[in-house]
């Protein structure tokens, strides 16, 4: 058996149990957006953690490393996000060969200054390692959430709304864009637009405040391997079916545009794509009025686009009306 026989969460499982039972400080463990631990009776501490290797994640002809330093963080900063926590404080180690320019990492730092300072969060540590290898940059981050608040996949019931905080689709068109022949036929205000949902994300720490707050969402998830994923995960630990409809996804103008220009599909990338970093989930009816109006007082989006039902799986419910089960093809490490 090799890694490819199992897959990424075959192996995160199978790894899950060589470990020994968690104590009873843990309230949520491996296989969330983050674990969630109760080391004070009136908050719980979150913890979350990723990693980023060159060549895998992230490419220099495809991002400049002041923007790697404020993607390194955003991943993590989106876990805390999709819980409804606060994010404190993060660690970051660094594998660097021996020949790689101090300049760039520099740059690095100044980038995980700056979403620092706009997410009020602080670097406290890390580790710096040699590797022969390439760059690897590892994250973990913690954060904090009020005791009974955090936000879980699991908690998804027939009858709910389903939501995403914003549009989707804008990193793996922005990541196509960046790779294309096309870019000058592209209008300067939507190239921004395309660099930015792809080297800038915004993780949506303020939705998921709302979201927390609220008591009326019943299950969160962040959108960083594909909205398709994220749903199927949400309905597999919630036991549920999704709907969701085609038509109701936001996917932003240049995105579309660009789509139509390279020849692809905009629902594609917008379900499959990845590294959103917005939140998606699902709401009780009677609490979406209220949502609402808070986000709008935010300045923030919130988008309905399918419902919950009884039985498995998601189902997108397509514009011409056919349906089709929307499989969880986001990425997935050691996959074909």
């Amino acid at each position: 058996m090799n890694l490819r026989d199992i897959g990424e969460f075959g192996l995160i499982d199978r790894l899950r149990g060589k470990l020994n039972p968690a104590d009873e400080t843990v309230v949520v463990g491996i296989g969330d957006d983050a674990a969630v631990a109760a080391y004070h009776p009136a908050s719980h501490v979150l913890i979350t953690t990723d990693m980023l290797v060159e060549g895998v994640h992230f490419r220099e002809d495809t991002i400049d490393y002041r923007s790697l330093g404020w993607k390194s963080l955003a991943a993590s900063l989106s876990d805390i996000a999709a819980m409804g926590g606060i994010p404190r404080h993060a660690v970051v180690s660094l594998a660097i060969p021996p020949a790689f320019a101090v300049a760039k990492l520099d740059l690095l730092y100044e980038g995980i200054g700056q979403i620092c300072e706009a997410y009020h969060t602080h670097v406290i540590g890390g580790d710096i390692v040699k590797t022969e290898g390439p760059l690897v940059i590892s994250v973990t981050l913690t954060g904090e959430v009020e005791q009974g608040r955090a936000l879980l996949r699991s908690g998804a019931q027939a009858g709910d709304l389903v939501f995403v905080t914003g549009p989707i689709g804008g990193s793996a068109a922005g990541l196509s864009f960046l790779q294309s022949h096309q870019q000058s036929l592209v209008h300067p205000d939507e190239q921004s637009v395309l660099l930015n949902s792809h080297q800038r994300p915004q993780p949506q720490v303020e939705a998921g405040r709302i979201l927390s707050q609220s008591g009326g969402c019943t299950s969160c998830n962040d959108i960083s391997d594909g909205l398709a994923s994220e749903l199927n995960e949400i309905a597999i630990a919630s036991g549920v079916g999704i709907v969701v409809e085609e038509e109701r996804l936001p996917i932003a103008p240049a995105v579309r545009n660009f789509a139509r220009l390279a020849e692809r599909n905009s629902t594609d990338w917008a379900l499959y794509g990845g590294e959103d970093y917005q939140l998606t989930g699902t709401l009780s009816p009677l609490a979406y009025g209220s949502l609402v109006n808070q986000f709008l007082m935010r300045g923030l989006e919130l988008h309905l686009i399918g419902r919950v039902t009884e039985g498995q799986g998601v189902i997108l419910r397509c514009r011409d009306g056919e349906e089709q089960r929307l499989q969880a093809r986001g990425y997935n490490h050691f996959a074909e």
